[in-house]
Order: structure tokens, then C-alpha cells, then sequence
């Protein structure tokens, strides 16, 4: 038997994972010796297959709600005397807590101290154990927002980017809900112009099989650890027609053939390099000279060190030049594009198409309140703030934003981004960047100074 110092058990949460294997001897210790165990209503019928579950049955306390599942836990660790003898409190999860799962929101909420994690198996190594592929060189995603889509969370990827990861990934992973099914999933691959080898009739019809490569292939692991669990392996546009059980995986594997592929992108954009860095002002569709000018552009983005995945915030985009370069620096690196001129906004459009930049999301709207609803950011670019950059800085101290960039013409912006990013927490620098590029006048040449940038660089001090 395990045993437990004094006080070990008060006022603190154990999130324990089930479904996959028998529980090890420290998770059914906790779990016999607690005073309440909460669980989802599907997670209660997992846990019933258990051998503990007769002697515990009746601490089993059934929310499906999270947001209800936290305000219990909150509620029940303020509340409870130091009583050693009183039980913890357990939250059933599936598979691994961290995993895309309830235990990241738990330690969020309670903190560290308070929250210890027994985690299972993920759902996502046992479907690829299923499958007999190996999963240590997948791109792993979750499209799983929550029963209710009027309060999805907002996540770092969505189903219509998977087409473009497909091309930077060869195997993907994918958690799934009702909305985000396979069947939507396999429609969303086989509709799109983005894979190699389809060919898309129209918006109402999935791409004709006898035109594809058989490059695509799909694996949907229905109710893993559940007597009746399934692997269904077929093409896209075999999924597509089909409907599966929940919970389910589904896990995306592109075979290109890569001669094929070399010819295709060549012959459809001839001398261009989708991975090169440096785009030219005359490459980029612009309006009326509204664009930052590229030596501009080369300091921005090396003051922004962007990572090599996460979230990228480009606001006040204008045409989407630092947007672009950006997604072709780093194809795991998804880019919002936030930008409220119409005119603008088809620029942006053409230029995502025009460099094959599938990673950029446009978002149509002002800022802050169309930065609202977005994933949070790990690096932020200010191109136009719209007389609400103190509003914009406010709401970005609270994300996850550790290095925002800002670039101002006028000494105004630059001591409003300044004092502003200071307030918030932020280390400043300032850079002004100085330009001359050269002219030909009557057979000589001679050097034309454009108007001086200043480049506010904010790191979040820890």
C-alpha cells in the first residue's frame, strides 16, 4: 500500500487517465482512497470496465460540462478543511491529461502545486500502434472544440488547413469531434486543389478517383480501448462516404511521388522558390505604394525571431508582405493576417495564392476587437494599429506573446509604443532604420533616401 503524509490529500486535484490499460498501483490507491471522482458521462462508462469501479462507484460524480467540472474543483479544494483523513478529489480524463486534453486546463486554473497527473496511454499512440506505423515523426493536431459549436474554442489549426499541412507533412494525426468528423475531414482533402494528383469539379462534388495519385490514405480508429474498436483504412474519397462511431482517430498519410510533384510545382510556377527568403516589392501585389519596403521588411522579421511552429499575429497586414515572407520562412508557423481595408484584404488574397502561403489565415476586421477570438500569439507584428495601438498592446500583455514588433513613421507612434509596451511589462529597444537606394540622373548614379522607420522591438520580461 502507498502511503499518504499528513495532509498529502487536502486541497488537491489528481487528474488521472483511463481508458487503455489497467490502472497502475499509485492510481488505484488514489482512486480507492478518494472522496470524489468526477468524470464525463462517457468517461463513467469507460471507468465502469474497471475492476475498481464497484468499491468507488458511489463517489462518482457525472459533469459534462468543463467549465462546471473547474467551478466544482475550485469550489471543493477553497472549501475543504485540512482533514487528512477527508480524501482528494480525482478528474477521470482520456488517455493523457496533457495530451489536448482537460489536465492543461487544470493546471492552468489551480497551478502546479495543486494538480498531480497519472497519465494513460493517448489516443494517438495507441491508433498508430493499431495501424503499426511508427508516430514519432507526425504533426499532431486536434480539431476536437467541445460538444457545443456555438462555444468552440478557436484552435491553432482548423480542418481547411490540413490540405496545406499535408504538403509540409507526410503524417498527420487528427482528434476529432461531431463537426470536425472524418467524413468532413476526408471531404475537406478530397475537394481541395492543394493536394497533388485532384482535380476539383465544383464546390458541390468530391474530386473524381480515376484522376488522383492514390497518394492519400487514411486510417479512422473508432473507439479505441472499447470491445468493438475499429480501423478503417481507405482513400479520401472513400471515407468521404462513410459514417463512423465516437469517439474516433483519424491519422492522414501523403505518399508523393516526388518526381511528379517537382514537375507539377515547376511547370505551374516556373523559376519560383516556395522556401526562399527575400521577396522583392515588385513581386508583391500592392496598392499605391502601401507596402513595407524590403530592407524594412528584412529587419522586422529578424527583430521578430519567429519560431519554427506556433501562432503568428500580423496586424495591420496591408497588402500581407511581412505575412507572406513569414509563412514561407516557417510552413509550420500559422499566420493571421488581420487587416480591415476591403482593398487591401484581396491583395493579401492574391499574395497567399501567388507564393503558395497556406498557412495564412486573413482576418477581416479592426483590431483589438478582431483579434478577440484568435489563438494566442507567440510573436506579434504591428504594421497599422488604426488610432488603437495602446488598446492592441493591452490586449497582447495578456496572450502568450513573448516578442511584438512595431513599426512607426512618425516620433508620436514611437513614444506611444514605447510607453505603452513598457506599462505592459515589455523590455524596449528601438531601431530607426535608415534607406538609400540608388538612381541613374543623367548618366550617373546617385543615392534617393526614403523616409526613415523606426522599429520598436518589446520583449516580455519573465
Amino acid at each position: 500500500m502507498l502511503t499518504f503524509s499528513e495532509g498529502e490529500w487536502v486541497n488537491k486535484l489528481y487528474v488521472i487517465g483511463i481508458g487503455y490499460k489497467p490502472l497502475d498501483k499509485k492510481a488505484r490507491e488514489i482512486i480507492l482512497n478518494s472522496k470524489i471522482i468526477l468524470a464525463s458521462k462517457r468517461l463513467s462508462e469507460v471507468f465502469r470496465g474497471y475492476e475498481e469501479y464497484e468499491a468507488v462507484k458511489d463517489k462518482v460524480k457525472v459533469i459534462n460540462n468543463v467549465d462546471e467540472t473547474i467551478a466544482f474543483i475550485r469550489a471543493y479544494v477553497q472549501d475543504t478543511p485540512p482533514n487528512p483523513h477527508l480524501g482528494g478529489i480525482v478528474l477521470l480524463a482520456s488517455g493523457d491529461p496533457m495530451f489536448f486534453g482537460i489536465g492543461r486546463r487544470a493546471v492552468k486554473e489551480l497551478g502546479k502545486d495543486m494538480v498531480e497527473v497519472l497519465p494513460d496511454l493517448s489516443s494517438i499512440q495507441v491508433a498508430f500502434a493499431r495501424i503499426k506505423e511508427a508516430w514519432d515523426d507526425a504533426f499532431l493536431m486536434s480539431l476536437h472544440g467541445g460538444p457545443d459549436p456555438g462555444k468552440r474554442r478557436r484552435l491553432p489549426y482548423e480542418i481547411n488547413d490540413i490540405p496545406a499541412l499535408l504538403q509540409r507533412h507526410n503524417k498527420i494525426a487528427i482528434l476529432t469531434d461531431k463537426e470536425n468528423n472524418p467524413s468532413t475531414i476526408a471531404n475537406v482533402i478530397a475537394r481541395s486543389p492543394d493536394i497533388i494528383g485532384t482535380t476539383t469539379q465544383s464546390k458541390d462534388e468530391i474530386a473524381t478517383p480515376s484522376v488522383r495519385n492514390d497518394s492519400i490514405k487514411m486510417h479512422v480508429c473508432e473507439r479505441l480501448g472499447y470491445k468493438d474498436e475499429k480501423v478503417t483504412e481507405g482513400t479520401p474519397e472513400e471515407i468521404a462516404g462513410m459514417e463512423f462511431s465516437e469517439p474516433n482517430v483519424v491519422i492522414v498519410q501523403n505518399f508523393p511521388q516526388p518526381s511528379a510533384l517537382s514537375s507539377l510545382a515547376s511547370a505551374s510556377r516556373p523559376g519560383r522558390q516556395p522556401s526562399a527568403f527575400g521577396l522583392k516589392e515588385t513581386e508583391i501585389i500592392h496598392s499605391r505604394g502601401l507596402i513595407t519596403k524590403d530592407e524594412v521588411r528584412a529587419v522586422a522579421i529578424h527583430k521578430l525571431r519567429l519560431p519554427l511552429k506556433g501562432v503568428f499575429w500580423d496586424i495591420g497586414a496591408g497588402s500581407g508582405s511581412i505575412s507572406v515572407e513569414a509563412a514561407r520562412l516557417y510552413p509550420g508557423l500559422k499566420v493571421f493576417a488581420v487587416e480591415k481595408d476591403d482593398e487591401q484584404i484581396c491583395n493579401i488574397k492574391e499574395n497567399k495564392i501567388r507564393f503558395d502561403a497556406n498557412n495564412i489565415e486573413i482576418i477581416k476586421g479592426k483590431a483589438p476587437e478582431a483579434l478577440t477570438n484568435l489563438p494566442s500569439p507567440q510573436r506579434v507584428f504591428i504594421g497599422g494599429s488604426g488610432g488603437k495601438l495602446k488598446e492592441i498592446i493591452d490586449l497582447i500583455a495578456k496572450t502568450q506573446a513573448s516578442i511584438v514588433v512595431i513599426n512607426a513613421a512618425t516620433i508620436e507612434t514611437l513614444n506611444e509604443a514605447v510607453q505603452n509596451l513598457e506599462k505592459s511589462g515589455f523590455a524596449v529597444e528601438v531601431s530607426e532604420v535608415f534607406v538609400s537606394r540608388s538612381k541613374a540622373i543623367t548618366g550617373k548614379r546617385h543615392m534617393n533616401a526614403l523616409n526613415p522607420v523606426f522599429i520598436i522591438i518589446g520583449e516580455k520580461q519573465t
